[in-house]
């Protein structure tokens, strides 16, 4: 019996659900995706044998050796009884008589009355049943996926440190001038010439060449000035976790009342020697903050160095600005017609209430291809997503300024 056969009531699937319910409640890693897997899979099984609907289940629902005696007790008490004997509410809270300890103990309860605990198991037919409190729990990496980098402690510190470390990035890629072998349109004379003179200079094979992408450079520019405070160490961490995740040499900058190039500093092999030498090099930590001319400086002194073929700029900043806003909109205009995409990172845009009604901010605006969050773990996983994803042509800039919620300006990716 197939599941198209099985669901003619209209009952199985609608099981099968709550089953997933069942698992992902008493804290087993489950999802719907994992169910629709489940479906394709039992149109391929015969659910009426037992071996067969069981370990179809187990290996699509189970991914963790800990978890598979708590699947088993969850199997047993959802499948093997009648659904008119047991509802929904009873899954949650109890489970069938068994030798061995339950995987998830009972607070200490109350003890009951001696008739109330007769007339429980006169209600059960002489069962006892045990009794399972189901907790939704939560994994400590989650949380600090989730959680702000102005709020961490000493040890989550650290260990979004390692966590960063971890994660993998990929730029998006550009097309090159260059071709190689493969299977293009364009003929490539070399070997056609050198193949076919094995047969006597008769044309029998005809080989290719296509074209040859590279991952686009990566610049970024980072604001290091007092009102970045809570935020510069951490991402002095993520440029160099970015910088040692990619292929290519990332050029990395900071700026707060003028622009330091840290390139070679962060790439050394230990973290903690290349932040000391950048931080050597430094001398306007937690200054005031003039990006106008900061972006200016890097305009006219290196822009021709490091952006060409196809730049991507990364400009990681709250948008608190002490210069002059037209030269930081005539040097954004400028930059961004210099590089493939412009993206301006803002720690800030994390929050509801937060508006873009600075006047730095104002004022760079039309220029952004992207504006971003970058406050937690998770907004770096969703830009390491949108690098990647990078489309090969320049989206158009926004002319218009913007006025309303900073939430509105998170373009999707292209």
């Amino acid at each position: 019996m197939t599941i198209n056969e099985a669901n003619s009531s209209g009952q199985l699937l609608h099981n099968l659900v709550l089953f997933n319910r069942l698992l992902r409640e008493l804290g087993l890693d489950v999802n719907p995706g994992r169910v629709i897997d489940l479906v394709q899979a039992l149109s391929l099984v015969e659910i009426g044998r037992k071996p067969d609907f069981y370990y179809t289940l187990q290996s699509l629902l189970v991914h963790n050796k800990e978890d598979l005696p708590l699947f088993d007790q969850a199997f047993e008490l959802f499948w093997r009884r009648p659904v008119h004997e047991l509802s929904l509410a009873d899954l949650f809270r109890r489970e069938l008589p068994r030798p061995q300890e339950p995987i998830i103990k009972p607070p200490d309860l109350q003890p009951e009355a001696p008739q109330e605990k007769a007339n429980q198991e006169e209600e059960d037919g002489g069962e006892l049943l045990e009794v399972i409190e189901v907790t939704q729990t939560y994994s400590t990496q989650e949380i600090l996926r989730q959680k702000d980098f102005a709020d961490l402690s000493a040890d989550e510190l650290a260990a979004v440190q390692r966590m960063m470390a971890a994660m993998m990035w990929q730029m998006g890629e550009r097309r090159t001038r260059r071709t190689q072998t493969g299977y293009g349109q364009n003929l490539d004379l070399r070997r056609l010439l050198r193949r076919n003179l094995r047969y006597g200079g008769e044309l029998l094979e005809w080989p290719t060449r296509e074209p040859k992408y590279k991952p686009r450079p990566l610049v970024i520019l980072a604001d290091i000035s007092g009102s970045m405070e809570r935020y510069t160490r951490l991402l002095l961490h993520f440029i160099y976790s970015l910088a040692a995740g990619l292929e290519q040499t990332v050029e990395a900058f900071v700026f707060s009342t003028r622009l330091t190039r840290i390139t070679r500093p962060l790439r050394d092999k230990e973290i903690d020697r290349a932040l000391h030498n950048v931080s050597a090099l430094v001398h306007d930590w937690s200054g005031g903050t003039r990006i106008g001319e900061a972006i200016k400086s890097f305009n006219y002194d290196w822009g021709r160095r490091v952006l060409g073929r196809g730049a991507v700029v990364l400009i990681i900043s709250d948008g608190w600005d002490r210069g002059d806003p037209a030269v930081l909109k005539k040097e954004m205009d400028r930059l961004h017609r210099s590089c493939h995409r412009l993206i301006w990172l803002n720690p800030l845009l994390g929050s509801a209430q937060y508006e873009p009604l600075t006047r730095g901010i104002m004022a760079a605006l039309p220029y952004m291809d992207d504006f971003l969050p970058v406050h937690n773990l998770s907004s770096l996983e969703d830009l390491a997503q949108h690098l990647t994803q990078l489309a090969d042509d320049k989206p158009r800039a926004r002319r218009k300024p913007i006025t309303t919620r900073g939430a509105a300006f998170i373009k999707p990716g292209r």
